[in-house]
């Protein structure tokens, strides 16, 4: 399933006209159904999409242009509204069809559940798999108001998937004790608070294996990242998180796949958040794709 013949929308810069040719695909899940603070993420694959255009296609990070990369913007997925099992579904869905045909996953979000049948489509193809997840929140929960479907569950749902001792957690500095103490017993990493120093000390660990990277944008402190759900206080700098971008470029890892979720535009009115995060699709796309 693809979208590139029914999508009419803005497209990220430098998009490439074919799916077929394209090394990497850019896609959206403009989903935010089981939200439990403040909605919107459904809205912030498409303006981090507008974002791109004021980027530039140089990149002094990587030191590469946009056009030395092939990829295809195939739009957003057309996830039914508030039916968030048949969305998961999709997505794993069409997962799987990019997969198949070899391409690199990059995930705009929505809200940070739909990382979960991305995970379950790429753990098919990579059972030996890694995930570096980066996020203010620890996401352990089982269920959240007797609802496992939520967005503070995917990490949980991973853990029981590729099992703790293969989910590394940077940056993280909410979420509920009994999370906290999950993380601690069960053999996860988790890093509180910062990101850079302590994913540069886990990286070489990670040599030759297969890694996902999800990227919740509330790792960022509000002051740079406003526009999302569940802002928290305490977080890191812009600087950092491209600091740790670069990082996992210049590793030798085997990145599989990314996605960047939990944008949420309505909140962020000098759209920083969405600027930001087009930023590092670009860095995504210059240093992880090969």
């Amino acid at each position: 399933m693809r979208f590139d013949e029914a999508y009419s929308g803005k497209v990220f810069i430098m998009s490439k006209p074919s799916y077929e040719d394209a090394q990497a695909v850019i896609y959206g899940m403009p989903m935010d159904w089981t939200v439990s603070f403040r909605p919107g993420s459904r809205f912030g694959p498409s303006r981090i999409r507008e974002a791109s255009l004021g980027l530039e296609e140089y990149s002094p990070y990587m030191d590469k242009h946009l056009e030395e990369v092939n990829y295809f913007d195939a739009g957003d997925i057309p996830l039914p509204f508030g039916n968030a099992a048949r969305s998961l579904d999709m997505v794993e869905d069409y997962l799987n069809q990019l997969i198949a045909d070899g391409k690199f996953p990059i995930g705009l979000g929505g809200e940070h559940l739909l990382s979960w049948p991305i995970f379950k489509a790429m753990f098919k193809k990579y059972p030996d798999m890694a995930i570096i997840h980066i996020d203010a929140h620890a996401d352990l929960r089982e269920e959240y108001e007797g609802e496992p479907l939520s967005h503070s569950t995917p990490i949980r749902k991973a853990c029981g998937l590729i099992g703790p001792g293969n989910v590394y957690s940077f940056g993280i500095r909410s979420g509920m004790r009994e999370e906290f103490q999950f993380a601690k017993e069960s053999g996860m990493h988790m890093s509180k608070f910062e990101v850079a120093k302590p994913l540069k000390e886990i990286l070489p660990t990670l040599a030759g294996r297969n890694v996902y990277v999800t990227i919740d944008i509330d790792v960022l402190d509000p002051s740079h990242a406003p526009g999302t759900g569940t802002a928290e206080a305490g977080g890191i700098s812009s600087k950092e998180l491209l600091e740790a971008i670069v990082a996992i470029a210049e590793s030798d890892i085997n990145v599989i796949g990314a996605d960047l979720v939990e944008v949420a535009p309505a909140y962020d009115h000098s759209e920083q958040t969405q600027i930001a995060a087009s930023k590092f699709i670009r860095e995504i796309l210059l240093g992880w794709v090969k």
